[in-house]
């Protein structure tokens, strides 16, 4: 089943090239490739601390509202690894996602060891332009962290809100993160997180702007709280 749903990422990503080219330039249909990374003072996850400074690249390929990304996590020590695979679609505010997650770290097996990677499925919806609420529902069903002592799946869940908005040259977004039931987030129903991140463009040069972030995490269910610094490239 994990491999299926890998063959047809991959499959999707031949449709989704050879649909972008031939494309006229104002076509939405054009294949657009990004690449990126964030340099992050702590990397945290739905409310839980999963290692230190950290680099986060990321590489995507987009056309026809499907968009498959590449998405990384390593820490200086090296004692932390994880990449991600999602494969997505977004038509009029609604989205659908299925990721792959593995973060077993550097040295642990990748392909022989299945149980390692979570894969989740997400749907969301954001309202509008002018009401830019969204919502989203993740649910993992696979995964052996996914799994009490007896090998019962939790299908655990995070149920998120977000709502951004612009203050003069700075960009807002807040936040707050629900775990409906027992999962890998907390062992019952419980707030996971509540966010408020701020944005904003440190100009260098004349033509070089760096784009800055702090967020500050609240973590109920873990009993913790974290301000986390980082700059985007």
């Amino acid at each position: 089943m994990r491999w299926i749903i890998k063959i047809t990422m991959i499959v999707s990503l031949f449709a989704v090239a050879v649909s972008g080219y031939g494309q006229d330039e104002a076509d939405d249909r054009k294949l657009t490739v990004d690449v990126g990374a964030d340099l992050v003072s702590a990397y945290v996850w739905r409310g839980m601390y999963m290692t230190g400074v950290s680099i986060q690249p990321s590489l995507s390929l987009s056309a026809c509202g499907l968009t498959i990304e590449a998405w990384g996590s390593t820490d200086f020590s090296a004692s932390f690894k994880e990449l991600d695979f999602m494969l997505s679609y977004e038509m009029k505010g609604f989205s659908a996602t299925i990721g792959d997650y593995w973060w077993k770290g550097e040295g642990e097996s990748y392909f022989r060891n299945q149980g390692s990677h979570h894969l989740e499925v997400t749907l969301g919806y954001t309202f509008s332009e002018k009401f830019p609420l969204s919502l989203e529902v993740n649910t993992m069903f696979t995964g052996d962290e996914d799994k009490d002592d007896a090998g019962r799946k939790y299908y655990s869940t995070y149920i998120a809100a977000r709502y951004p908005f612009t203050v003069g040259n700075i960009n807002f977004e807040t936040g707050i993160g629900v775990s409906p039931w027992k999962g890998i987030y907390y062992h019952k129903v419980a707030v996971a997180t509540i966010t408020a991140k701020a944005s904003k463009n440190i100009q260098i040069t004349k033509k070089y702007a760096l784009p800055v972030f702090a967020e500050l995490i609240f973590a109920p269910a873990q009993d913790n709280a974290y301000l986390v610094f980082g700059i985007k490239f």
